[in-house]
């Protein structure tokens, strides 16, 4: 039924040192000192940079050997004022030129002539930025509106700049440049410069219409308010839930050059989401995926970029379920009429390789439907289809995922990404070449989780990687004969110290045949005759997963911590869960908690089985929906877990936010029955065992709605769980207050699962 890693050895049972949550959690004064060693690079073209806060160093491609580039201590002397050169960059190859980062201003630096080529002012308490190094410009959100920064003509040293203001209306309710959609469908900012630098695309939200959740500003306690009142203050956050009127967006462009600025012409945004923003080579194209609110049909749209018309519709893709664009499109960096798209169309995230035709290039009419109509999509419920005007061919297939595209070789014409090709539980580097598709493993071992960094042409890669007993290895990795150089080997941060067992294998899901994978932390000094309480830690949503075949199996440091106090921990990744393909991950449509409980509970028979867990004295924690797990669990099978700890959790989903709540669930009012069976509300009542709930008292991810309803519901039912609650925290605690927050935590269980 499993197959079982062991990384226990009789060195670690003689270890006697102890880890404190201040050493193992993240927010601990000793944390770093526990974390394995790490080197920071940058690419100047192919030349690697190494960064520190004193120096930069040239590192030798072959011997791993550094030479200082240039220090702290030379910028001083210069007259700048640089803190660290860990934020260092270096913008054109061969050219001794690096830009920095000096408090509000950035810096173009000759470090051979000692001497500043130009700055640039960014104002203080800015909202968004981003600095396109083709025409010297920043765009950048304050006071919620969008400005355009240059330096002044013919005193490139002067520090002050040429300031634009393109925007009037901007505010809390009219957003600017920033991210939009609540950070789904892979969008993480709102400002996008063309190839050239002459264009600057941006978001405008209109979230005007969009209800208020009410949070609530307090006053530190140990600071004089300004006003002089002590009354708290309402803070409220702009909040669209599943089936409720959601914002509105439009992508503007702005032209540096005639200083015209123009929104492309989409149509009504109220029915869907904009997403993916690429622009084509020469700066005059605009592509974007245009997703419907359901969900479930994704096209690929190009916009004229100085006029704002519509060109036509490239590519379509629709779900019986739904489609989740996460990716935009990659031009060749050779060949100017293609580029890569992702797509999971075929089970799995997939490349595809995509010809433009010469007539898409002519304004199309921006009404005209796509070849493939609405009769051809109620005909076919997984329609995946490109324009006539587009050639596609798939670069990649199998049964496994691409994770993360690294870039291209220019010289070899091929792409480097990362993917789970070796096992579900590795990621490893690839490349592919465009024009076969043959693939070769670039790592040099085919194991672990490896992180990638490409040079200038995609002609090295700096493999930052671990193994489950390997803390951390950096190698250089030549493509173009796989010739690998070892640069760091990190010593164990945890040597001398009592480390527990770390496991890993399979169990069979809920459906009988499909493979999960689970991590198991064996209490230290582990004795197979001994009975021990058992952690189920989970999360089990969309969108993440737990178990890597990195160090410890990426096992969480508090696992180890509770670990050494003399618990079992077991972490099971249930279907739902991502990088595993997407009828694994589409399984909770519209029924969030029931398949991944069901999961989670052949994970508690399988600990059932262990001769050394005690079956009497189970926990579980979870976080997010993790937290909606640990309830769910609890109230769903009440007497099988002894106590649980349930942070920010989800209770009912028709209070969740727009976007992720209607692609999983869809809307209250379409799926009312998916909503009622997946609240906990009514399994308020079947609460039998100790639960504590932690929530952030500011959440804006899980808003409080959640947690206090849920304890209403106890209320009337009779049922006691315990509450705690971080003032003025978000949904996760910052600082130091982490610490704390995982005291409570590991108390809760030495109190209540002895």
């Amino acid at each position: 039924m499993m197959s079982v890693a062991s990384l226990f050895g009789a060195e670690a049972q003689a270890q006697t040192k102890q880890f404190t949550l201040e050493d193992l959690n993240f927010g601990g004064v000793n944390y770093r000192k526990f974390v394995p060693e790490n080197r920071w690079t940058t690419w100047w073209g192919d030349e690697l940079v190494r960064l520190d806060a004193e120096y930069c160093s040239i590192v030798d491609k072959n011997s791993g050997k550094e030479k200082t580039l240039l220090t702290i201590e030379q910028l001083k002397k210069s007259g700048l004022n640089v803190h660290s050169l860990y934020s260092a960059t270096f913008p054109e190859a061969g050219k001794p030129i690096v830009m920095l980062t000096s408090g509000n201003q950035t810096v173009a630096y000759n470090w051979k002539t000692r001497k500043t080529l130009w700055t640039i002012n960014m104002a203080s308490g800015t909202q968004a930025s981003d600095f396109c190094y083709a025409t010297r410009s920043l765009a950048y959100v304050k006071d919620w509106q969008l400005y355009v920064a240059q330096p002044t003509a013919g005193n490139s040293a002067e520090p002050v700049s040429a300031t634009r203001k393109l925007t009037n209306d901007g505010s809390r309710e009219i957003v600017y440049g920033q991210s939009v959609h609540r950070d789904e469908f892979g969008i993480n900012g709102g400002l996008f410069w063309s190839p050239d630098g002459k264009k600057l695309a941006f978001y405008r939200m209109d979230q005007s219409m969009v209800t208020d959740y009410p949070q609530v500003d307090i006053p530190d306690p140990d600071v004089t308010p300004k006003s002089g009142s002590r009354i708290a203050k309402a803070d409220p956050d702009k909040y669209p839930m599943a089936g409720e009127t959601s914002h509105k967006v439009t992508l503007g462009v702005y032209d540096m050059t005639t200083q015209k600025l123009v929104y492309l012409k989409a149509g009504d945004p109220t029915d869907r989401y904009f997403t993916n923003v690429a622009w084509s080579p020469d700066s005059k194209t605009i592509y974007m995926f245009e997703l419907n609110r359901d969900q479930n049909d994704c096209r690929l749209v190009s916009y004229n970029a100085t006029t704002g018309d519509k060109l036509q519709e490239l590519y379509r893709e629709t779900d019986d379920k739904y489609v989740e664009p996460q990716h935009p499109i990659v031009f060749l960096p050779w060949d100017s009429n293609k580029f890569i798209m992702q797509s999971q169309k075929d089970g799995y995230n997939h490349f595809y390789l995509c010809e433009i035709k010469n007539e898409e290039r002519k304004t199309k009419n921006p009404n005209a439907e796509s070849s493939q109509g609405s009769a051809t999509n109620q005909e076919n419920s997984s329609l995946s289809a490109p324009h006539p005007s587009l050639n596609m061919r798939q670069l990649t297939s199998g049964k496994w995922v691409v994770e993360n595209f690294l870039g291209f070789n220019t010289k070899q014409k091929a792409i480097v990404y990362e993917s789970n090709e070796c096992s579900p539980i590795q990621k490893n580097i690839w490349m592919v070449d465009v024009a076969t598709g043959k693939r070769a493993l670039m790592d040099d071992n085919g194991k672990g989780w490896h992180n990638g960094t490409l040079s200038g042409s995609g002609q090295y890669v700096v493999d930052n990687y671990s193994t489950p007993t390997t803390p951390r290895n950096i190698a250089i990795v030549n493509a173009a004969n796989r010739h690998h150089t070892r640069w760091l080997t990190a010593a164990d941060p945890w040597k001398g110290y009592d480390v527990p067992e770390y496991r890993c294998g399979t169990i069979k899901a809920a459906d009988g045949t499909t493979d999960l994978y689970y991590r198991m932390v064996m209490p230290t000094g582990f004795d197979p005759n001994k009975k021990y309480p058992a952690i189920i830690y989970v999360y089990g949503g969309p969108h993440a997963h737990n178990i890597d075949a990195r160090w410890h199996y990426s096992s969480r440091s508090w696992e180890t911590y509770m670990a050494q106090h003399g618990y079992l921990l077991f972490i099971l990744d249930n279907r739902g869960s991502e990088n595993r393909g997407k009828a694994f991950e589409q399984t909770t449509f519209r029924h969030l908690g029931d398949n991944e409980v069901a999961d989670q509970m052949k994970g508690v028979d399988f600990l059932k089985t262990l001769p050394y867990v005690d079956s009497t004295r189970l926990g579980v924690h979870g976080w997010s929906f993790g937290g909606f797990m640990t309830i769910n669990m609890m109230t769903t099978h009440p007497g099988v877990f002894k106590c649980g700890v349930a942070g920010g959790p989800v209770i009912d989903w028709k209070w969740y936010e727009v976007m992720y709540g209607e692609r999983y669930m869809d809307t209250p009012q379409t799926n009312p029955e998916g909503y009622a069976q997946s609240s906990l509300l009514p399994k308020a009542k079947n609460l039998k065992d100790r639960l504590e709930i932690i929530i952030g008292g500011n959440d804006p991810t899980v808003v409080p709605q959640h947690a206090l309803s849920f304890l209403k519901e106890c209320i009337k039912y009779g049922t006691q769980p315990d509450f705690f609650i971080y003032p003025g925290e978000p949904h996760n605690m910052r600082g130091h207050q982490s610490v704390h927050l995982h005291e409570r935590i590991s108390r809760y269980f030495f109190d209540f699962l002895k």
